[in-house]
């Protein structure tokens, strides 16, 4: 069962829009509640294998303390991307390098295939906030941020990139977001009409 949003484009804008009605004030709402809710998130983003995800709870149970520390610091590195790239927070963009060092330093560039990609030295509570920062440097990285856009909903604030033809795509899903905010304009048209003389 996929229980989180993977709308984005980037699997890493996904992990931003692990907040629901970001922009919603006192209705905004934290996905990823608990260590395992990261967890999940790493298996559904293909960030973790199953075995890897095995490991990392059963090492959360034995320190529910460190696994709640780890669960805060993926939070804060989130929300540091969030303000690199949306708000051009340059002391996010810091913090996000600060945390980008720290993930490298706990991995060697080794090649696999015809890649090279970083492979953590060992399986523990830091795993999923490493990979994560990696993956959070390397989106802001691309060159097409261009294409970077947040819905246009007053409250919902989820992130995504504009791959359609003319870059007019404005919610995140017209099926949700799309058909709320099309209704209400509709209604808004209707109700002016109706207050016409």
């Amino acid at each position: 069962m996929v229980r989180f949003g993977h709308i984005s484009g980037d699997r890493m804008l996904d992990l931003v829009n692990t907040v629901a009605w970001r922009l919603g004030g006192r209705e905004r709402a934290e996905n990823l509640k608990t260590f395992s809710d990261v967890v999940d998130w790493c298996v559904e983003s293909d960030l973790i294998s199953g075995d890897e995800a095995v490991a990392l709870r059963d090492l959360a149970g034995q320190d529910d303390d460190q696994a709640e520390r780890e669960r805060q610091q993926v939070i804060e590195a989130r929300e540091s991307a969030y303000a690199a790239l949306f708000e051009d927070d340059t002391e996010a963009a810091a913090d996000l390098a600060g945390m980008y060092r720290a993930a490298i330093a706990a991995a060697d560039l080794v090649r696999t295939g015809d890649r090279w990609q970083w492979r953590d030295r060992e399986t523990d509570l830091c795993l999923p906030r490493n990979r994560i920062v990696r993956g959070l440097v390397a989106l802001t990285q691309r060159d097409d941020l261009d294409r970077l856009h947040q819905c246009e909903d007053a409250k919902c604030g989820w992130v995504y990139l504009d791959t359609s033809p003319r870059r007019n795509r404005r919610w995140c899903n017209t099926k949700d977001c799309g058909d709320r905010n099309r209704a209400r304009a509709y209604y808004a048209r209707q109700k002016a009409k109706s207050h016409r003389p």
